[in-house]
């Protein structure tokens, strides 16, 4: 039977989704340049812009243009290569956190230097501000866009890539402006849209029920009070990804759950749990206003959710159930500041995600898939697994190769290979993740590849 929190979040469900039904460089400027925007050319109250001049790159024997600026009361960064190919590439950023600084960056893991070799000009928005703001990374990148279209030439194509957060704004983007862009590679993203904030209540919670440390709301004495008598409980203060296993029986229980909930069994998980096990306790604070961007928790739920394994402690029928503080944004379907991604992607997908990423979990990428394919789009996106932990632990190999398969994707029709995502017994296989590793990482011994077998 079902328990009344969840009947009353069934009712209010039902009532929301009836109350939303009813309602060429001609003219460009010397290789580098500072442009000026009288609409907008002033940060939002309480920001400051950081903004420094980028040195241009040499591309075949010639400085590139770059210019920087203010447009929409967002700082950007524009290059264009001498011999540009009429494409643009615009890089959505990732978290900032809740600070006032606004700076825009360039595309990672040595993506502006490919790009560039190969005639791409890029561009990158700061966003109008910080905090978990999805929808002002949405319309900064797509005011940026028009922009670039104004002020240098309107591209032939327009494609988006980005990390983590920068992944949750670009598949929104492609369903806000469908026909806009032409093709996305977002990496570490939050593609799972508000799932990612139920993950994070869920470990807090679950460990909270397993070591008998009620703590939620949390405390302001949490992480120095609750989280260490949770951790000693559980066995995991010495717990680390290559020393003995040190967890209790109910902290095994928390790990397993943990796994579950993030992707299922996998290569690495029970490492990639010691490397993140305490992180998952501080992302449970947070010192923002009261919005959504400023608190994203508020939005958070596990009034649904089931959790596995359900032993040695029935966590199902002990764990203090939750219900989102802010209803009306978890089910809005419009462009809000943590909005919902539909599974509605207008263009060709390219996806990385680590297998052990704990930030932004291998889940995300499961929710996405899933939610494509309810609405046939699954031909329009291809996914890919890379054995690492860390967040957004990525070589340039493994994102060169996808940005060039999702050029090629979109130049030819020809969908590139990818990783099934959503089989548990594929994702569970000792050798999963290795087709689009990046072997002469792990051969290095770079970051967290060794937590994992040879490929």
């Amino acid at each position: 039977m079902l328990s009344v929190p969840v009947r009353t979040l069934r009712r209010l469900l039902a009532t929301t989704a009836t109350l939303t039904l009813a309602a060429s460089l001609a003219g460009a400027a010397p290789a580098s340049a500072a442009t000026h925007d009288p609409r907008g050319s002033q940060p939002l109250p309480g920001y400051t812009f950081e903004n420094p001049p980028l040195a241009p790159l040499v591309v075949a024997g010639k400085p590139t243009t770059v210019r920087q600026g203010v447009h929409r009361h967002a700082a950007y960064i524009i290059e264009v290569p001498a011999r540009w190919n009429g494409d643009l590439v615009l890089w959505a950023h990732g978290y900032r956190g809740q600070g006032t600084v606004l700076s825009p960056e360039p595309p990672a893991f040595d993506l502006r230097q490919r790009v560039l070799a190969q005639g791409y000009a890029w561009a990158s928005s700061s966003y109008d501000r910080n905090g978990f703001d999805i929808r002002s990374g949405v319309l900064s990148t797509k005011d940026l866009a028009d922009h670039f279209g104004r002020t240098v030439r309107k591209p032939h194509r327009t494609y988006l890539a980005g990390v983590s957060m920068g992944g949750y704004v670009i598949g929104r983007s492609l369903e806000q402006y469908p026909g806009f862009y032409d093709g996305a590679l977002p990496m570490c993203g939050v593609l799972g849209d508000q799932t990612l904030l139920d993950f994070f209540l869920d470990y807090n919670l679950v460990a909270q029920a397993l070591a008998g440390v009620p703590a939620y709301p949390t405390p302001a004495d949490y992480l120095t009070n609750a989280v260490p008598r949770i951790q000693v409980a559980l066995g995991l203060a010495g717990l680390t990804p290559t020393g003995p296993d040190t967890t209790t029986e109910r902290g095994k229980q928390l790990r397993a759950i943990t796994v579950n909930r993030s992707g299922g069994p996998r290569p690495g998980a029970d490492a990639a749990f010691a490397v993140w096990k305490d992180f998952l306790f501080s992302i449970a604070v947070t010192d923002g206003g009261t919005s959504p961007a400023q608190r994203p928790g508020q939005i958070s739920t596990n009034l649904l959710t089931r959790y596995s394994p359900n032993s040695p402690v029935n966590v199902n029928a002990t764990v203090q159930r939750v219900a989102p503080e802010n209803l009306a944004q978890r089910l809005l379907p419009t462009l809000t500041e943590v909005p919902k991604i539909a599974g509605r992607p207008s263009a060709p997908v390219v996806s990385l995600h680590g297998l052990g990423d704990l930030f932004v979990p291998f889940s995300m990428e499961q929710a996405y898939a899933t939610d494509v394919a309810r609405h046939g789009r699954s031909r329009l996106v291809a996914q890919r697994a890379i054995r690492t932990a860390q967040h957004c632990e990525f070589s340039p190999a493994e994102a060169g190769a996808g940005w060039d398969d999702l050029v090629s994707w979109v130049r030819t029709g020809k969908r590139p290979a990818g990783d099934t995502v959503t089989d548990p017994a594929v994702v569970a296989r000792p050798d999963y993740g290795c087709r689009f590793s990046d072997r002469a990482a792990y051969a290095a011994g770079v970051g967290t590849r060794r937590l994992y077998r040879a490929c």
